[in-house]
């Protein structure tokens, strides 16, 4: 029941920031553009809490946390409004009578507050306790795994792989992980020498995915000394932007069949994980949520067009062409949109349910029964 608490309570403050702080850009921008905000609302369902603001914004509170909103003023557009509507709008105040250039602002802030938060929260992470760094170093070498036949041992550091110079961990992982089954050599500085290893690189296929290379190693890790603030937020500028990079191309190897879509996590996984992360420690959550918030931020700019992402490809068309996209091409690609994520918010929490073993758990008393 302590561990039931701990996630629910770690999952509600993890993704309420993360939605409050992506609203809050979609706010603050409207504000600043001159468009008046209606609705700001963290949650869906009836509200638990609502109050109004000095402008007139009503603030909600709801009940179900798995995301929030932000309705602008006017944002129907005279197309889509009721008369009710029309005689509503406050003159100059309404959103769809914004040039395309502060509409766009308005979309795009709601990623870009994502991002800045993950800066922050790494800025302050590596002010006070230091920046973890992978090191190319091996810390355990698994039995009966390439890397143990090949003959590396514990305090290696992998310099080499075939004529391929190792950067980092990432590379090396990355450059492995397309050598499945390949025969080639592993060069490692041990002792102040290099040693040249023959080695035969593992193949791992997992259902629905093309088969990856592993040699089976874990690295060392250390932890920073904490670093003055301007180095902090610099190091954090880095990180957030590292990360985006490889969350993308972890995105794209699923795409491209490297990796199983089986690792697609949905809002199961991230409760839990949020509960096992809270356990160790305030660092380690705040390190959670800049991930998440990354990743909150690059799924929104997705081109899809229920996302932020398809928002901004329609109003990168109406620049253009100097006039909107189509009604009837608008509802087609949101409907497309709406199916598309509605269908990887069911396919992820399909495997989020896998993940923590009920539909085993199901057969199981299916043929006790």
């Amino acid at each position: 029941m302590h561990d039931l608490i701990r996630t629910v309570l770690a999952f509600s403050l993890v993704l309420g920031v993360l939605v409050f702080i992506h609203e809050l850009g979609h706010y603050l921008a409207a504000r600043w553009r001159g468009v008046h905000v209606e609705v700001f609302s963290i949650g869906f369902g009836r509200p638990l809490l609502r109050w109004h603001d000095s402008v007139g914004t009503e603030w909600r509170l709801c009940p179900v946390p798995l995301g929030g909103y932000v309705r602008p003023h006017g944002f129907e557009g005279p197309e889509d409004a009721t008369e009710e509507q029309k005689a509503a709008w406050q003159q100059g105040r309404t959103f769809h009578d914004k040039p395309v250039l502060s509409r766009a602002i308005v979309i795009v802030a709601g990623p870009v507050f994502n991002f800045l938060l993950a800066i922050v929260l790494f800025t302050g992470l590596f002010a006070m306790s230091g920046q973890p760094h992978i090191l190319n170093q091996v810390a355990q070498v698994l039995p009966g795994s390439a890397a143990a036949t090949a003959g590396v041992e514990k305090g290696d550091e992998i310099v080499r792989v075939g004529t391929h110079a190792v950067r980092d961990v990432t590379d090396l992982q990355s450059f492995v992980s397309g050598q499945a089954g390949a025969q080639t050599t592993l060069t490692v500085h041990r002792n102040g020498a290099d040693v040249t290893l023959p080695v035969h690189i593992g193949s791992v296929a997992e259902k629905g995915a093309a088969a990856h290379g592993q040699i089976g190693v874990s690295f060392a890790a250390e932890m920073g000394r904490p670093q003055p603030l301007p180095q902090a937020f610099v190091s954090a500028v880095k990180e957030t932007w590292h990360v985006s990079v490889q969350t993308l191309d972890g995105l794209w190897q699923m795409i491209s069949g490297q990796h199983s879509t089986k690792d697609l996590g949905g809002p199961l996984r991230i409760a839990q994980m949020s509960g096992q992360v809270a356990q160790y420690g305030l660092s380690s959550l705040v390190s959670f949520m800049a991930l998440l918030s990354i990743n909150l931020g690059l799924i929104n700019l997705f081109p899809v067009p229920i996302l932020d992402g398809g928002r901004l490809v329609f109003y990168i068309f109406e620049a253009i062409l100097g006039r909107p996209v189509s009604r009837r091409v608008q509802e087609v690609s949101f409907q497309a949109g709406f199916a598309l994520i509605a269908g990887l918010f069911l396919f992820s929490t399909f495997n989020d349910l896998s993940h923590f073993g009920l539909f085993q758990w199901l057969a199981s008393r299916a043929g006790q029964g």
